[in-house]
C-alpha cells in the first residue's frame, strides 16, 4: 500500500492539529510526523495583505504529482498538503505541509521537498497588497528559494 495523499487548495484557514490528526487517523506504523505552517508576514508593517491566485484544478494536481514524487522518493506513510488561495492577512496561515513516516530523516527532507516546490513551482500567483496603498506588486520566488529546490533536482 502506498502513501496516503491529501491536497486541497482553498479559501478558507485551516487547523494545523486537525489536519495532522486526519492524516495520521489509524495509521499506528507512523514514528514520526513532520509539518511545517507558512505564515503571511507584514514585512515591517508595509504588506496589509497578500492575494494569491492559482489555475482552479491544475494547482491541485501540480501538488499532487509533486507529493507522489516526495513519496515515491521517501518510504513515507502519508503526506497532506494544504495551500491557501484570496486575500490573506498578516498572521493568518497560508500553507500546510504535514509528512509522516516510520522515522524523523526521510519526514524532514520529504517536507522541505515539498516545501521548496511549493515556494518555486507551484502554479501560485502572489500579489503585494501595501498598507494605506492599495494593490501592490506581483512578487516572484527569491533567489534563495530557487537554490533551496535545485538541490532536489540533482
Amino acid at each position: 500500500m502506498g502513501a496516503r495523499i491529501f491536497v486541497r487548495v482553498q479559501k478558507e484557514s485551516f487547523d494545523v492539529a486537525a489536519e495532522a490528526a486526519r492524516l495520521t487517523q489509524g495509521c499506528t506504523s507512523i514514528g514520526a510526523l513532520v509539518s511545517f505552517t507558512g505564515l503571511c508576514r507584514d514585512e515591517g508593517g508595509v504588506l496589509a495583505a497578500l492575494e494569491i491566485e492559482h489555475y482552479p484544478g491544475m494547482a491541485e494536481a501540480e501538488i499532487n504529482r509533486a507529493a507522489r514524487e516526495a513519496a515515491s522518493r521517501w518510504p513515507l506513510e502519508g503526506v497532506l498538503a494544504v495551500h491557501r488561495y484570496g486575500l490573506i492577512r498578516p498572521g493568518e496561515p497560508i500553507v500546510l505541509v504535514v509528512t509522516a513516516t516510520l522515522h524523523r530523516f526521510e519526514a524532514f527532507a520529504a517536507a522541505s521537498f515539498l516545501m521548496d516546490y511549493l515556494k518555486t513551482e507551484a502554479p501560485f500567483w502572489k500579489k503585494r497588497h501595501l498598507a494605506g496603498k492599495g494593490a501592490g506588486d506581483w512578487i516572484e520566488a527569491k533567489a534563495q528559494d530557487h537554490a533551496a529546490a535545485q538541490k532536489w533536482r540533482a
